[in-house]
């Protein structure tokens, strides 16, 4: 395992949630990682409390999630570990209540 791999390897197994994206969750750099973190928050996640790491400020990293993840795109969210998916990927189980079940969160009320 190369030191990039090493490092997301450490990243993702020491954080509850960690999400790769463009940009930070104050300031998201791309439509996908936008709606990743707004995904996030209408699951009850507080964004102060998510790991993110921009891949535009280590290109090591922007290149060593794909082969980590062996998934092409970014934004990339993992949870206790486990690598969940890219933005579709988190819509789809938002929609059908599975994303709420992964996190362990509770949605707020609308």
């Amino acid at each position: 395992m190369s030191d990039t791999q090493q490092r997301i390897d450490a990243l993702v197994k020491s954080n509850e949630i960690v999400l790769f994206m463009k940009g930070s969750a104050s300031f998201p750099q791309c439509g996908f990682s936008g709606r990743a973190i707004q995904l996030l928050k209408a699951c009850g996640v507080d964004t102060k409390t998510v790991k993110t790491v921009n891949v535009l400020e280590d290109d090591e990293v922007r290149q060593g999630i794909k082969e980590y993840s062996q998934w092409p795109t970014i934004p990339q969210l993992y949870v206790k570990g486990e690598f969940v998916g890219g933005s579709d990927i988190m819509m789809e189980m938002y929609e059908n209540g599975e994303l709420v079940k992964a996190l362990g969160t509770t949605p707020p009320s609308a």
